[in-house]
């Protein structure tokens, strides 16, 4: 699939525009938006790279990719830092308004030439959220995210479907938890390639459909993926949830807040990072047919 470059969507002082707001809840998605420059964010990949290096035999209790991909921001503060960035955050805001809550850090990456891929689906399937709009996913390049990378596809409008039926599948090449994968064949000519350059960040509603084919370059693709939500929304299923608030104030108590760490993996954070971990748990694997892959394994 050829390259798009789609033009980029300049900010107001730092901010949205309406009709950008607009943009994002009429097709569910908007990119790309430049939020720091290209050289900041192949800072930040130096940084997770030498921790990846510090930290892949040294012995931490789980393997050193499930810290990664899940909860990063507790147990990293390179996640924290970057999921509280300002400048992401004030064009979070023109989505969730004011109070904003960091619901999770992720760092997904597609190593170069490989077969590994993200079957179509939607994020909100297995959450235990219902299927809100107060949840926003913010996607921001390390490295570039290109059709020949492994970039994401979108579904236009496709957020404004109800949660759709879908199936776990058992191919050993699929990132997702569950192999989890929208129950209904999406056309080739619906999706659209999410091409966005380090710096640039993308942003997806909790219901859109996507996913995103092998990486075929010569590079990692490397992103780190913050889920942000209004204090408003609440677990449906798990006994409870957890947050960090990033932005304003939470009137309504629906999450455990908890402080992200100083340095690396300290033996608080692990703790606290395994009961975040059995928790939710208990709303992505409900119904799983095997919880053998784990969450993100």
């Amino acid at each position: 699939m050829p390259s798009t470059l789609p033009p980029k969507q300049p900010l107001t002082n730092g901010r949205l525009s309406a009709a950008q707001t607009q943009a994002y809840w009429r097709d569910g998605y908007l990119f790309p938006i430049p939020v720091m420059p290209a050289a900041e964010a192949q800072a930040l990949r130096t940084e997770l790279e030498t921790i990846e290096h510090t930290w892949r035999d040294n012995g931490l209790p789980l393997p050193l990719n499930t810290y990664k991909r899940v909860n990063a921001h507790c147990v990293l503060p390179l996640a924290h830092r970057i999921g509280a960035d300002p400048r992401i955050l004030d064009v979070v805001e023109g989505i969730l308004g004011p109070d904003i809550l960091i619901y999770g850090v992720e760092f997904f990456i597609k190593e170069p030439n490989t077969k590994q891929k993200v079957t179509m689906h939607q994020d909100l399937t297995y959450w235990g959220l219902g299927a809100i709009d107060g949840l926003v996913t913010a996607w921001l390049a390390l490295s570039p995210a290109t059709p020949a990378s492994g970039c994401m596809d979108f579904v236009q409008g496709s957020h404004k479907q109800a949660i759709l039926p879908h199936r776990d599948s058992d191919d050993p090449d699929n990132l997702l938890s569950r192999g989890q994968e929208v129950a209904v064949d999406v056309p080739e000519d619906q999706k659209v390639p999410i091409e966005i350059h380090p710096g640039e960040i993308s942003l997806h509603h909790g219901l859109t459909i996507h996913g995103s084919g092998p990486n075929t370059s010569d590079d990692r693709r490397i992103a780190a993926v913050i889920r942000y939500c209004s204090p408003q929304i609440a677990q449906q299923v798990a006994d409870k949830d957890y947050a960090v608030l990033a932005r304003g104030a939470d009137r309504e108590g629906n999450f455990v807040h908890f402080m992200p760490p100083a340095t690396p993996f300290t033996p608080a954070s692990l703790k606290l990072y395994d009961e975040i971990r059995r928790y939710q748990a208990q709303a992505t694997m409900t119904g799983a047919k095997s919880d053998a892959r784990g969450m993100y394994s």
